[in-house]
Order: structure tokens, then C-alpha cells, then sequence
């Protein structure tokens, strides 16, 4: 099961067209990563400061089917796969139940302060396991 949210998509989100910007789109992603993980009781903002690690975003890529445009109500569905060292949220947003883009972040789970990769910690794998695929 997906973790889901609605974006709007605003006229601020979008150029002279109508259409949104892509930096806006990926703003929404991150936007939609933040939301989840509070939802599974692990916020961003929390893991570097008390737990000593974070989940800082390695590579990111996205196919594009058709234009997002203002006033857009735009389904953002993120699955995570958890390895053994990293997290990959995938994304699949639709509009009016058509596909509008796909695609991915992964994240390295990471000391906080340049310790490196560490394993991903079995409460966070058992929090995110309810939206896995499998």
C-alpha cells in the first residue's frame, strides 16, 4: 500500500503557460517525502537532531508522460524499498487517473556529522514496511 497526498498545483507552481515549473514538482516530491515520514513517526527534521543519522537524498530522476498545470489536483503516490543502507521512495503521480510523471529519490541512511552509510535501523524499516511492495 502507497503512502497517497493531493497536490494543488497554484499559479505560483506554475510559468506564463500554466504549466508547472519543474523545480516546483520536485519541491511537491520532497514536500510529499516530509509528509510521510512524519505520518510514520520518523520526521526528517528529528532524525539528524536525536537520533544521529538522516536519509540525505543521493540521486533523483523522473520521466515526464504529460504537463502538470495550474489549478491541477495531481495524486502523488510514494512507495519506499528499503536496502540494506538506503531508502528509494518511488513516486508515481497521476491527474485525472492519468499518469503525469514517475520516478525515484534514493536516499543513503547516514551518520549524522560524516560517519558514512550505516544500516537502516529495524524501527524505521518496521515503520516504512506497511508501504512497501511485497
Amino acid at each position: 500500500m502507497s503512502f497517497e497526498r493531493t497536490w494543488t498545483v497554484r499559479f505560483s507552481d506554475s510559468d506564463p503557460f500554466g504549466i508547472a515549473h519543474y523545480p516546483r514538482i520536485v519541491d511537491a516530491l520532497h514536500e510529499t517525502s516530509d509528509i510521510f515520514m512524519e505520518e510514520v513517526g520518523f520526521p526528517f527534521w528529528e532524525l539528524s537532531q536525536d537520533r544521529g543519522f538522516g536519509l540525505p537524498l543521493v540521486e533523483i530522476d523522473f520521466e515526464f508522460s504529460s504537463p502538470v498545470e495550474a489549478g491541477d489536483k495531481v495524486t502523488i503516490a510514494l512507495t519506499p524499498d528499503v536496502g540494506d543502507r538506503s531508502v528509494r521512495f518511488e513516486y508515481t503521480a497521476t491527474c485525472d487517473g492519468e499518469v503525469a510523471f514517475e520516478g525515484y529519490e534514493q536516499r543513503v541512511c547516514a551518520e549524522h556529522g560524516g560517519g558514512g552509510a550505516i544500516e537502516v535501523p529495524e524501527d524505521l524499516r518496521d515503520a516504512l514496511a506497511p508501504y512497501t511492495e511485497g
